[in-house]
């Protein structure tokens, strides 16, 4: 079993919008104290956002093709 399928699409989801919400909470307080440009979290930010608009779109995919 390759390691991606270990994991469903929903549950890769599930963990993406996760790590999003922590990141959401942690990055103002990185930014805050000279951890981390803004401009930095906020490009992680959308990077992962993307990741989570294609899981998305491939579970929408799979939905409609009945995989």
């Amino acid at each position: 079993m390759e390691f991606n399928q270990r994991f469903s699409l929903s549950q890769q989801i599930e963990e993406v919008k996760r790590e999003l919400a922590m990141r959401g909470r942690v990055y103002p307080t990185f930014v805050i104290r000279g951890k981390m440009r803004a401009s930095e979290a906020d490009y992680h930010m959308d990077r992962m956002r993307a990741v989570l608009e294609t899981l998305e779109q491939l579970a929408g995919e799979e939905a409609v093709s009945g995989g």
